[in-house]
């Protein structure tokens, strides 16, 4: 028996660290976590999940609107905002719940409170102190706000989800799916929205022709696009609103600002300067080969060490830390290429594998399938609403290298694309498959003819 009180301290009970957790107490390791906040973690709490709620709920505006292409005639719809907020936050709670069971089923003590790291091997929660062999840093990120005059006006995702008023007027600051999905979900709730970026074009890392094609339907929407665009000031007026002034001098008075300019990894007051442990100028954690620290008895995964900032990811580093630790692994290892991912923008994107500039910068003869169509639904429903897809094929071997949608559904088709793609298909392989008709997936197995190479 081990002299310490753990053989695993988990600080944070977010994917990772649960994921993490469990396994390791499946495997016989005696395993605590500490948590400040809310069991889930950002994911469950504040991001994916409360936000996926949110864009299904934005988006039955413009199924009222489709509908009449249909037959079904429709009242003047009415958004209650405060019945969405609830109910969102009642089923984020009984996933707080579930959390909580997953972690007592499987041995893990909770100890709820703030942790700090006293050594290589202690940790204070409150005015208790624990010893263990191994300590795991599972703590995720948080909205970075720069620091400019009217910063403490705005407001993040994390206060999104719970306005006490929904604004009638809003600004999104950024760039990255963050601010385009919010961007979407306020105008489809009904708020006359804007979005500034201070770049030309937003989604910077995905696919070019994605991003132009999200931006024309993302306007097409209603939503308000302005690029090339940063905030100087934000100054609150005696009526309450936001007089916002970009660095263009031009002025625009809404309700609310939310900035989603980046997140920045959670280790303010974690004790860090008790160990070895080193971060970069971003603030993420360190870390080398499975997952270790600069201190040997210390590890850390997820959104914390900032690789790819995605709660899938996070689990498999949990699942492959927790089975090198305490299982028959030789190391931690995890495989980050062809990972699907989604952004749940309206209309959603979905992409897996390699963009077409990373593409041909690795592929001499690539070949670019690509198509533009209006979707079945929309000949009837009259809504002015394009999808796209795309296919990255290497000229050579014939492999699929990368695969992009702008569409309805477009995460549910790709998940199934993402097994083939990491399984090594072919473009002989897609051709092959018979489609299943009539949808909008199948045409990814119909693109007979590369419209570049």
């Amino acid at each position: 028996m081990s002299n310490f009180d753990y053989d695993l301290f988990v600080i944070g009970a977010g994917s990772g660290g649960v994921r993490a957790s469990r396994i390791a107490s499946q495997l016989g390791a005696r395993v605590a976590v500490a948590e400040d906040r809310y069991l889930g973690g950002t994911c469950v709490n504040v991001g994916c999940v409360p936000k996926k709620l949110f864009v299904y709920g934005s988006h039955f505006s413009e199924d009222f609107e489709a509908a009449a292409g249909f037959g079904w005639q429709v009242p003047q719809p009415h958004f209650d905002w405060p019945t969405l907020r609830d109910r969102k936050t009642r089923e984020i709670e009984r996933l707080n719940g579930i959390y909580g069971s997953i972690l007592a089923n499987a041995g893990v003590e909770l100890i709820e409170g703030r942790a700090e790291i006293t050594g290589a091997h202690s940790v204070k929660v409150g005015d208790r102190s624990f010893t263990s062999e191994r300590i795991l840093i599972a703590t995720g990120g948080w909205p970075f706000v720069p620091d400019f005059a009217g910063a403490e006006h705005v407001i993040t995702s994390n206060e999104a989800f719970y306005l006490e008023e929904f604004p009638k007027r809003v600004i999104v600051v950024g760039g990255g799916y963050i601010a385009v999905e919010f961007a979407g979900i306020f105008n489809g709730l009904g708020a006359e929205s804007h979005l500034y970026y201070r770049g030309p074009l937003f989604l910077r890392g995905f696919d070019a022709g994605v991003r132009k094609v999200v931006a024309d339907e993302m306007e097409k929407k209603g939503v308000n696009l302005h690029f090339d665009t940063s905030v100087a000031q934000i100054e609150r007026l005696p009526s309450g609103e936001l007089e916002v002034t970009d660095t263009q001098g031009r002025t625009r008075v809404v309700d609310a600002v939310m900035y989603a300019t980046g997140r920045r990894a959670k280790t303010d007051g974690l004790g860090l300067e008790n160990t070895a442990v080193k971060l970069r100028e971003n603030g993420a954690v360190m870390v080398g080969d499975n997952f270790q620290t600069g201190e040997p008895s210390i590890f850390a995964i997820g959104d914390v060490i900032g690789r790819i900032e995605l709660t899938p990811v996070a689990l498999a580093e949990g699942m492959a830390l927790a089975h090198y630790l305490f299982g028959d692994r030789p190391n931690a290892a995890v495989d980050y290429d062809n990972i699907p991912t989604a952004v749940f923008s309206q209309p959603n994107i979905a992409t897996v594998g390699l963009t077409e500039e990373q593409a041909r910068e690795r592929y001499p003869q690539l070949q670019v399938y690509q198509s533009s169509f209006t979707h079945m639904k929309h000949t009837l429903s009259g809504l002015d609403e394009k999808t796209f897809m795309k296919l990255l094929v290497d000229g050579v071997t014939e492999k699929v290298v990368g695969c992009h949608m702008v569409g309805s559904d477009a995460g549910e088709i790709i998940q199934g694309i993402g097994i083939a793609i990491k399984a090594g298909a072919t473009k002989q392989d897609f051709d092959n498959t018979i489609g299943i008709h009539p949808t909008a997936a199948e045409e990814f197995v119909t693109m007979r003819e590369p419209v570049a190479g």
